[in-house]
């Protein structure tokens, strides 16, 4: 949802830090109690405080399955001793805050009516800026890391490249898409590579349409790839983990707006970045840079044997 979305701005309004009473929300959404509170609970199917409460929670799980003292989880999360956070987060999570599973065994999501929480960029463990699971029974997983990875080693790759070199023209007339733009040279190409994740990232997540400019260097679309990678992993496993490969959102920033299914939008992402991947390849060969064997073969199978044999 974008940040002018009706409903977005209600949610808003209880969970800002600030509100944390129904009248406090209400003016926050400058609208009576009554109408706030009905007017919320016919939307997302759960009141203003129930919502506020449950969100909470789980934003103090995730902290503290990141490590944070359950004293301070607990004063963060606006409860005004230890033991009244612990009673309401044993009745959530059936157990005792210090007990919870890390994040790499459940996740911090609690049962939901209407599919809001809290959500991070990295809901679930992964490493920042390297991802390291090659679980070869799972075959979503070993896909999408496999791109991720095969991005990371092309960048790396185009890192040396003459400025003339990485911008010439090379394929006049290519479009993939037409809302991206042009793939004619490298660098149009590895910024497609690198961006076109966080349009998707962004609507689900509620978040406002990224920015998909700035520099277009490859040390900065290294950086961003590695920044956008884990937040990429961490959806899909949290979606493959509660089973909702079949939910939809409404994508607020399509004009109009557009419902996808989270299946569509992970498959649409797999096929477009492939075929950017070979034509990558094709351009650096071009170029004429020597793809070595990590380079040249995109094959999944071999990118698994080399990484589980690292």
């Amino acid at each position: 949802m974008s940040s002018t979305d009706p409903m977005r701005r209600l949610l808003d309004a209880v969970l800002d830090d600030r509100n944390t009473s129904l009248d406090q929300m209400a003016a926050g959404a400058h609208l009576s109690p009554f109408h706030f509170h009905r007017t919320v609970r016919s939307r997302a199917g759960e009141t203003p405080a129930a919502i506020r409460r449950r969100v909470v929670l789980e934003q103090a799980a995730w902290t503290l399955q990141g490590g944070v003292p359950v004293t301070e989880a607990a004063f963060a999360a606006g409860y005004d001793s230890v033991e009244g956070f612990s009673r309401a987060f044993r009745r959530a999570y059936g157990c005792a805050p210090s007990d919870l599973p890390p994040r790499a065994e459940r996740g911090h999501w609690l049962p939901s009516p209407n599919g809001i929480h809290f959500h991070s960029p990295t809901v679930l463990y992964v490493e920042a800026g390297r991802i390291r699971e090659q679980s070869s029974g799972d075959v979503l997983a070993l896909l999408v890391e496999h791109d991720l990875d095969d991005i990371d080693a092309l960048l790396e790759l185009a890192r040396d490249l003459p400025e003339h070199v990485y911008r010439a023209v090379r394929l006049p007339g290519s479009l993939l898409r037409e809302w991206d733009g042009a793939d004619e040279s490298i660098a149009q190409v590895v910024h497609h590579l690198v961006v076109s994740k966080e349009p998707w990232l962004a609507s689900i997540a509620g978040e406002s349409a990224p920015d998909l400019g700035g520099a277009d260097d490859v040390p900065e679309l290294l950086a961003r790839h590695h920044r956008t990678s884990p937040r990429w992993l961490a959806m899909v496993r949290d979606v493959e983990r509660r089973g909702a490969w079949q939910d939809s959102i409404i994508d607020a920033l399509c004009d109009p707006p557009e419902s996808f299914l989270l299946s569509q939008i992970v498959a649409h992402e797999l096929t477009f970045s492939t075929h950017r991947r070979q034509l990558l390849r094709w351009m650096l060969a071009d170029a004429g840079l020597t793809l070595d064997a990590r380079h040249l073969d995109p094959d999944p199978i071999l990118w698994h044997r080399r990484k589980i044999g690292e």
